[in-house]
């Protein structure tokens, strides 16, 4: 039931009210906003699903306008006269949250009440009323919308809500358009919004090269440490409308791209072909099952250990397999990731049990109910979540230049203030930034003299 869908930049600046005769310096985006909405009309949508950054964001939920009918303008942007009022639909609304409920997704409705309470926003934002603006110019100013906001949840939750909206529109017979709203790189230039970063043109290109390819894979696998560097807003998005497309085969058309402010504006088109067997997301799920699997004693045991804890408070005996663990002693640190995020973490620098068993054992508990920055995790979190176990050499004493974050740790102390990282960390690349993140954790000054020390970890995953 899905028609098309879009990948649409919002840049207020693009609307004639907002831009008046700047349009010209954004004279590709315009054509291809005007390209992108033909298409979207010529599909004969039933209603409009929008995909927004920039509306009620939460770290923890996706959240979605609830009133019956919904408004918004361009007052934030001296245009005030410039207003939008279209009809919600509630029914496909009610359907996809009742899809996130089943799946353990939080999916929070803004309508009036709730805005007012919580000091929320009800009101249309500008990433949806400039997409809009175009499609309403393209004839489809009289159908109903729906407005989600993203939610800085994993990934394959991102992609997940897809499915749901896919599968939400098939259960109601009701043909749907989504349209992906974001900007691509905020750091193309200097004197853009962001400082410039080289990054930001390589993910801009990557990201264009891919969709024109309909590269699912290859889109949702691009490195988190490139699209962080390229300070985009639009990723989230984008991975929400793939999930749209799960099992499916689509055909792709750039209609325009440019940067010329530092930000670059993407503007593209998805058309479904064809259902197949393949699923993404099923693979993504069947990606943490292997590794549960194929799993070394030491996260064997940890799992097992924290299981337990979680269902009866008290610690499992070691299995017999398990029994080499008793033949050394070593500090280790217990991880607890889940959907690519980081959980719980919880180690010892030196050995402070009988042996690795015992380490392994009250580190997995400790990462588990224990680390100050996550809420304890439930028994009914276990199945998604992927453990590894990093065993620590004792450390050594070196200076800066012994270092190598790829291959050392470092322990950076002074007095009773201690700061630990570990080895080969996804975005820490150069030693001045691995002492710069153990120094910031022990509240030691750069300019204080502390004592550095090094080690290595053998990782169990």
């Amino acid at each position: 039931m899905i028609t098309y869908l879009a990948f649409s930049p919002h840049p207020p600046l693009i609307v004639p009210a907002v831009g008046g005769s700047r349009l010209r310096d954004v004279q590709a985006t315009v054509d291809g906003m005007k390209k992108m909405a033909a298409r979207v009309s010529q599909s004969s949508p039933d209603t409009l699903v929008f995909l927004t950054p920039h509306g009620n964001v939460f770290s923890d939920a996706i959240s979605c306008l609830g009133d019956a009918k919904l408004k918004g303008d361009f007052s934030n942007f001296n245009a005030s006269d410039a207003r939008t009022t279209c009809a919600n639909d509630m029914e496909l609304v009610n359907r996809i949250g009742l899809q996130c409920a089943d799946h353990g997704i939080n999916f929070v409705l803004i309508d009036k009440e709730n805005a007012l309470r919580y000091r929320l926003n009800n009101d249309l934002d500008h990433g949806i009323l400039v997409p809009y603006y175009y499609l309403s110019e393209a004839g489809l100013g009289q159908i109903p919308i729906v407005a989600i906001s993203i939610g800085f949840l994993p990934l394959i939750q991102l992609y997940q809500l897809g499915t749901f909206i896919s599968r939400s529109a098939d259960e109601l017979g009701r043909k749907i358009a989504v349209i992906a709203s974001g900007d691509m790189s905020h750091r193309l230039k200097s004197q853009g919004p962001y400082d410039y970063h080289p990054d930001g043109s390589r993910f801009d290109q990557e990201v264009e090269k891919l969709l024109l390819a309909s590269d699912t894979r290859g889109l949702l696998n691009i490195p988190e440490k490139l699209r962080k560097n390229a300070g985009e807003c639009g990723y989230p998005s984008l991975v929400i409308m793939l999930g749209c497309l799960d099992k499916y085969q689509y055909q792709s058309e750039i209609f325009s791209y440019e940067g010329p402010f530092g930000v670059g504006y993407l503007v593209a088109g998805l058309t479904p072909v064809k259902e197949t067997e393949e699923s993404f997301l099923e693979e993504w799920k069947g990606k943490d099952r292997v590794s549960s699997d194929k799993a070394s004693i030491h996260v064997k045991w940890a799992r097992q250990v924290l299981n337990e804890y979680l269902k009866t408070g008290k610690t499992p005996e070691l299995p017999e397999e398990y029994r080499e663990l008793t033949q050394t002693r070593a500090g280790a640190f217990v991880s607890l990731k889940k959907h690519g995020n980081l959980r719980g973490c919880i180690g010892t620098i030196l050995p402070s049990y009988n042996d690795l068993s015992e380490e392994i054992a009250h580190n997995a508990v400790s990462a588990g109910i224990r680390d100050p920055r996550f809420r304890p995790v439930t028994a009914q979190e276990m199945k998604d979540l992927v453990f590894s176990v990093d065993v620590l050499s004792d450390p050594e004493p070196c200076q800066k230049e012994d270092l190598d974050p790829k291959y050392y740790g470092v322990i950076v102390t002074k007095g009773r203030r201690r700061g630990l990282l570990l080895p080969d960390l996804e975005g820490v690349d150069t030693v001045e930034e691995q002492l710069s993140i153990a120094l910031r954790k022990a509240g030691i000054k750069p300019n204080e003299e502390y004592k550095i020390e090094r080690f290595t970890v053998t990782r169990h995953e």
